[in-house]
């Protein structure tokens, strides 16, 4: 499978942060009857581990499952372990990419400026997270795309139902959502699941309707 080929076919991915071995699955379900196909479950969440493998045995092909806020590289190589096909960091550490490459694993560092951006992909990056996309929003977004339109970008930070299609509009090949989507603290009853599998549709549907437009 060609993971960022697989993002960008399905562009919204659930940034999932305190959820926990006993709920991560109905999360993953309920994300997945509303379309989203991508989720990233974050490294300092207690028995990350854990969950990464459930989510993967249990959805296998139909959810792609990454590691996110991996700080260190060898956080990166349990989660590989694990099961996660891409590894995800808020910042650049070249030894971090360089452990997920080895493992044949896609890199998704996070990066903001030009700089950090363009070293990131020169030492093998295949996604660059931009972030905090929200400090100055989609219309640097689109400065950055200028300059690096060969460099596949993920933005994430502050993005919701209202901005998500100006950005990707302005040159993110993926967006990265986390509490606006999903927050397991919050997840009670079979109501609040249904309304995270509406509220997760209504993101999707968003972006797919954008592509009909496109193409038309």
């Amino acid at each position: 499978m060609n993971v960022v080929n697989f993002i960008k076919e399905n562009p919204i991915v659930a940034v999932i942060r305190e959820a926990t071995p006993g709920n991560i699955l109905p999360i993953v379900n309920a994300l997945y009857k509303g379309g989203v196909k991508v989720v990233e479950i974050t490294a300092e969440t207690p028995k990350v581990m854990t969950m990464i493998e459930k989510v993967t045995d249990e959805f296998c092909d139909q959810v792609l499952v990454g590691a996110g806020t991996v700080l260190d590289p060898e956080t990166a190589r349990a989660a590989i372990m694990a099961g996660s096909t891409f590894i995800v960091s808020p910042s650049l550490n070249p030894e971090t990419i360089k452990m997920t490459k080895r493992y044949g694993v896609t890199s998704i560092p996070g990066a903001l400026t030009p700089t950090e951006i363009l070293t990131a992909y020169e030492h093998g990056a295949d996604m660059i997270k931009v972030f905090p996309a929200n400090a100055f929003g989609p219309g640097y977004v689109k400065n950055i795309h200028g300059p690096f339109p060969h460099i596949p970008l993920m933005v994430t930070g502050g993005i919701n139902q209202g901005n998500v299609l100006e950005y990707m509009g302005s040159g993110a090949l993926a967006v990265g959502v986390g509490s606006n989507l999903v927050d397991p603290k919050l997840l009670k009853s079979d109501e609040d699941y249904h309304a995270l599998t509406s509220k997760a549709r209504a993101y999707t549907e968003v972006v797919s309707k954008n592509n009909i437009l496109i193409k038309k």
